[in-house]
């Protein structure tokens, strides 16, 4: 017999520890050095924050096409904001101004996806603009153009993971272009 609050409750949006192990894959691509030593990123607070969100909008691309996706999106955001509060209390921000920066950090989100959002629609090269602008602090518009095409890359091969596989956590990211296969 099915209980009347049944309907209540949350359904999982993936195995437990799944969330965890999806954003830990999002948080140490962001970090792979070959995005600041080869492509520009900045190696700052600021630079790495931005990478991270790259990454975090290249799996919630991913998971608009897949079941149940809304549900992983979410738990994926609600781990973002608790790794970012976590972060500011360590660096020292007092409980009176983590609001406040986490309200700074949903904007950056925000605006963000949503200029990747619609250059994705667009064309290459206003993706790179994009990447440019918000990653590489208006510098060099040809690594934007080559983080542009990883994006595009990691994108498709996103796209090619089965749901179920997706949802286990049990995939990674592309190899930046610029990575030496042989090192």
């Amino acid at each position: 017999m099915l209980w009347p609050f049944n309907r209540f409750r949350k359904t999982r949006a993936a195995p437990p520890g799944t969330i965890e192990i999806i954003y830990g894959m999002i948080v140490t691509q962001a970090r792979e050095p070959l995005f600041y030593r080869d492509l520009g990123v900045p190696d700052t607070v600021s630079g790495r924050f931005d990478l991270l969100l790259m990454h975090l909008w290249l799996v919630l691309q991913r998971l608009k096409s897949a079941e149940a996706g809304s549900d992983l999106s979410q738990a994926l955001f609600d781990r973002f904001c608790a790794d970012m509060d976590d972060n500011l209390r360590e660096m020292g921000v007092g409980d009176l101004a983590v609001p406040k920066r986490m309200q700074a950090f949903g904007e950056a989100f925000y605006g963000r996806t949503a200029a990747y959002d619609l250059a994705l629609t667009d064309s290459h090269e206003a993706l790179a603009h994009a990447f440019c602008r918000n990653i590489l602090n208006g510098e060099s518009i040809d690594k934007a153009r080559e983080l542009a095409t990883y994006a595009r890359r990691a994108i498709t091969e996103l796209a090619r993971i089965d749901t179920a596989v997706l949802r286990g956590g049990a995939w990674r990211f592309p190899i930046p272009l610029t990575a030496d296969p042989t090192a």
